[in-house]
């Protein structure tokens, strides 16, 4: 490590907008570490300091394997790995027990890796890293153009998905952006309807809540609805940070299909982005090039592509391996976990 580099853990709040310029991404802010926290989920942030002033961090969570000692720790959304960070993460790694932590670094491809702007070169090969057995993160996402005028993003868009905005039109579908209880107890309902409808395994109303109360009030999370004769018909969260606006979390009511809704709602909120001066609009995962109809995530995939986002891959989601031994009999037991919840979720 360069001698005048230092690393430690900060939670004096006083740093928070320091930490916050240099997040890249809402997984990284502060207010999202202040959400899992509120979930009791051990979460520890590394502040890098260059002659004391802090030029960079990290933040990790650790979360416990039921009915053992052991955790795993997961970092998402952060730089590209170093030397020096591996370095750090596994001693943090020892000190809170993990078997390994997982690393899905916010880092596009194609693109070059300029040298880290706190800890030193790019990681070379390393046995301690491998790809991630169970990534969080798809490999790729959609990124739509905000810098480009409404007429251009109209006309690149698939026919299909002009049509459907207009039909929403004339049908006087409503998107209005409401944070009021009322519209936040709907997106629950109608996120409790959509994962039993789509067969999938989704966080609990607490996380829900919790996640919006913090995010909302540092104005990082957004609650937009479609509604169509004074029903709401869909509703949708999405985050603004630094430039970017992500949608990471949508719910819609099977009712009224005919009016195409979440069409328009994506179109009304990617115009409010350009108009709060954003620059892209991540649509939080892509399945990729080339998609199987047959993947249960197709039918998002498809509704984004109509839009003409970008697809972008990023380097990936790897495992720092801790504890070898116990990480192969977690990755075994991990991969039983997910296959009961899938079957659990659909004959729930």
């Amino acid at each position: 490590m360069k001698a005048d580099i230092s690393i430690r853990s900060i939670d004096d709040a006083k740093w928070k907008t320091q930490w916050d310029s240099f997040a890249t991404h809402p997984l990284q802010s502060w207010a999202w570490g202040e959400f899992r926290r509120a979930m009791g989920v051990d979460t520890a942030r590394l502040g890098i300091f260059k002659h004391d002033k802090l030029i960079d961090g990290w933040q990790i969570t650790f979360h416990r394997i039921p009915h053992t000692p052991f955790t795993i720790g997961y970092f998402p959304k952060g730089p590209l790995p170093t030397r020096e960070m591996i370095v750090e993460l596994t001693l943090l790694g020892k000190q809170k027990n993990a078997i390994a932590i997982q690393l899905e670094p916010n880092i596009p491809l194609p693109t070059h890796y300029p040298p880290s702007t706190s800890l030193g070169t790019s990681l070379p090969p390393s046995p301690l890293l491998r790809p991630a057995h169970h990534p969080l993160f798809t490999r790729y996402t959609f990124v739509l153009d905000l810098t480009k005028s409404d007429n251009e993003l109209l006309s690149a868009m698939h026919s299909k998905t002009r049509y459907n905005i207009r039909v929403a039109q004339k049908h006087g579908v409503v998107i209005a952006q409401d944070n009021s209880d009322n519209a936040f107890d709907t997106y629950l309902r109608l996120s409790k309807e959509t994962t039993l409808r789509q067969g999938f395994y989704a966080h609990n109303e607490r996380y829900h809540t919790e996640m919006w109360r913090i995010l909302k009030d540092a104005r990082i999370a957004h609650l937009f609805t479609a509604s169509y004769q004074q029903h709401i018909l869909a509703a949708w969260i999405v985050f603004v940070w630094h430039n970017t606006l992500y949608y990471p979390y949508g719910a819609s009511s099977r009712n009224n299909r005919e009016t195409m809704a979440p069409n328009l709602l994506l179109w009304e909120i990617a115009k409010w982005a350009k108009k709060q001066g954003l620059t892209s609009f991540d649509l939080w995962g892509a399945i990729g090039p080339n998609p199987d109809p047959h993947d249960p995530w197709y039918g998002f995939h498809r509704f984004k592509e109509g839009y003409r986002p970008n697809l972008v891959e990023f380097i990936g989601s790897y495992d720092l391996v801790i504890k070898p031994v116990l990480y192969q009999l977690y990755t075994i037991a991990d991969y039983a976990r997910w296959f009961f919840l899938r079957i659990k979720s659909t004959f729930s």
